[in-house]
């Protein structure tokens, strides 16, 4: 077990120092930021004057190299738009992120699993048919779309939800809540509902598939025989040997819920990093851009490897494996 944790812990850190560089790369790429920083009188010294400031007068291999090495100090410069520093403006606007990752996680594992499993046993059922039917919306439909008609529905025509915003918070040490006030509760349905929904259908249509799968084995058939009652045959035994691999799926639609939040924080006016992130590309903040796709990747990089270690718990057969293997 120990041998497997160090291995996948290596090999996320070369993950990162790849995507770290592709990311760095293709800044290169946006534009410049001189032409934002300056105005239109600037005078060639101006420009070197800055550029050395900036250090984007040395190589690209050296630019990576002071990156990284700031980066694990947890310093990642200075923003061009804003002048202040990257990990504060980060700090700032993390808190608005993950509670919006953290409310659509719980609805689409909630939401997935539950009506994953219903229409797996009630198959041939009407309510079945319909979750299955309606579940099309959600794998269908862009996320802004979705938005938009959320906004559309519940904010202009029956006015029950704000339709931008994050509504009043409390500062509560270094972090700013909004779950602690009635108008950020109501402020943040509508984004999480909209980040979650295509993740949980994904989630639903596994976990359904893989009941389906499991009600087949032999050793639910014995157990019907033996008289066991259905529901323990259901959640006692054909959902445990269902979530086996659903976890992995799910870990990765987890690391997905903070990607897309771009998306659903552009829509929704969200102050998360994912509206930072965009704000940032459209002024050539390359400070900004650059920490935060870093800070995405450790999210994945960690998602994925919480998901191999309960991954490698769970299931006894890859431990049986590596041991015969060995």
């Amino acid at each position: 077990m120990l041998a497997f944790i160090i291995r996948r812990v290596f090999q996320s850190f070369v993950v990162l120092l790849v995507v770290g560089l592709v990311a760095f790369s293709m800044f290169r790429f946006v534009g410049d930021p001189i032409d934002n920083m300056l105005g239109q009188e600037r005078t060639d010294a101006d420009i070197e004057r800055l550029r050395g400031e900036l250090g984007l007068d040395q190589p690209f291999i050296v630019q990576y190299g002071k990156f990284l090495q700031n980066a694990a100090q947890g310093n990642f410069g200075i923003s061009y738009r804003q002048g202040r520093p990257v990990a504060a403006i980060l700090k700032e606007r993390a808190p608005a992120t993950l509670e919006l990752a953290f409310v659509s996680g719980i609805l689409a594992i909630f939401f997935g699993v539950v009506l994953g499993v219903f229409t797996a046993i009630k198959r041939d059922g009407i309510a079945a048919n319909v979750i299955m039917a309606t579940s099309l919306i959600g794998v269908s439909l862009p996320t802004f779309l979705i938005g938009i008609l959320l906004i559309y529905l519940f904010a202009v025509e029956l006015g029950w939800l704000p339709s931008f915003g994050r509504g009043d918070t409390v500062q509560i040490g270094g972090w700013t809540t909004g779950f602690l006030t009635s108008s950020g509760l109501k402020a943040i349905i509508l984004p999480a509902i909209t980040l979650g929904l295509y993740q949980m259908t994904l989630i639903m249509r596994l976990v359904r598939s893989e009941m389906l799968d499991v009600l087949r084995a032999d050793y639910i058939r014995f157990a019907r025989a033996r008289g066991l009652r259905d529901r323990t045959l259901h959640f006692r035994h054909a959902l445990k040997n269902t979530l086996v691999p659903v976890i992995t799926v799910t870990g990765l639609q987890l690391g997905a819920i903070i990607a897309f939040a771009i998306i659903t924080e552009t829509v929704f006016q969200w102050p998360g990093v994912g509206l930072l992130f965009i704000n940032a590309i459209q002024f050539v903040d390359i400070p900004v851009m650059a920490a935060y796709l870093m800070l995405i990747s450790v999210m994945f990089v960690a998602i994925n490897l919480i998901v191999d270690i309960l991954y490698f718990s769970i299931d006894p057969r890859l431990r049986v494996d590596r041991s015969a293997g060995h």
